[in-house]
């Protein structure tokens, strides 16, 4: 068989291919069959990192005058991650993020959409409480963002709840409004991978302006058909209520 011949066959062939209607992909990348998602050892391991690096913080006020770090709180398998503020007087006593009225508040949040606060991950955008409860200043936002950053990435949640506005703005920055931004599914990109995130009112900001609640629980409704739509595997029931309106 001449080259001309053979060159010939093979565009036969192909296009005998072509004929079936098949789509086919084809790569020059090699198939990893060994890709699987992190093992529990494996993500338990990187967030005892991360936890131990923010430990060895230098030079950090909220550090200085906290009782201890508040790391997070929940299931680190969970597809849903919840972001807050910062640790409050009751969090940095037991060390554990939302477990003061705000965090009662979030529990009937969470539960008005057939959600177990324990089967969700929380965490904050800094681990130590500012004194007297202030607002974390720009630069604390700042250099705190680079260790939630991280977190997430370790958890990898399908969905991403941004509760207030120093959770909105140490992922999306200080040019928009929590007003504005609020109840619209957004991404966040971190290192090359999108996430899909919710921004919302934070609970403490609720308790002193109970009208703004009706915002929020739209923007609950919301998770809760976005949870629904993914099939996010979470605790649920019936129906949902919204009892924790006018509490």
């Amino acid at each position: 068989m001449t080259v001309k011949d053979k060159n010939q066959n093979d565009i036969m062939s192909q296009e005998l291919i072509n004929s079936f209607e098949i789509d086919y992909i084809f790569e020059s990348k090699p198939i990893n069959r060994y890709k699987n998602k992190p093992t529990i050892e494996n993500i338990n391991s990187k967030l005892n990192d991360l936890k131990t690096k923010i430990k060895n913080i230098k030079d950090c006020e909220l550090k200085d005058n906290a009782k201890q770090i508040v790391f997070s709180d929940g299931r680190f398998e969970s597809s849903v991650m919840i972001v807050g503020e910062g640790p409050g007087q009751k969090e940095d006593e037991f060390g554990k993020p939302f477990v003061g009225d705000a965090g009662q508040l979030l529990n009937k949040m969470l539960k008005a959409i057939n959600i177990k606060r324990e089967s969700v991950y929380i965490t904050n955008v800094v681990n130590y409480r500012p004194p007297n409860n202030r607002k974390p200043e720009p630069s604390e936002i700042n250099r705190y963002s680079e260790f939630l950053r991280q977190h997430i990435s370790i958890i990898d949640p399908k969905i991403l709840i941004l509760m207030g506005s120093t959770a909105m703005e140490a992922l999306f920055g200080y040019k928009i409004k929590i007003s504005k931004a609020r109840g619209t599914w957004k991404e966040v990109i971190i290192n090359n991978k999108s996430f899909l995130t919710m921004i919302t009112f934070h609970p403490a900001y609720l308790l002193r302006q109970a009208d703004q609640k009706k915002y929020s629980w739209a923007d609950l409704k919301e998770i809760r058909k976005k949870i629904d739509k993914l099939e996010i595997k979470i605790w649920n029931e019936s129906s949902y209520s919204w009892s924790w309106w006018g509490r």
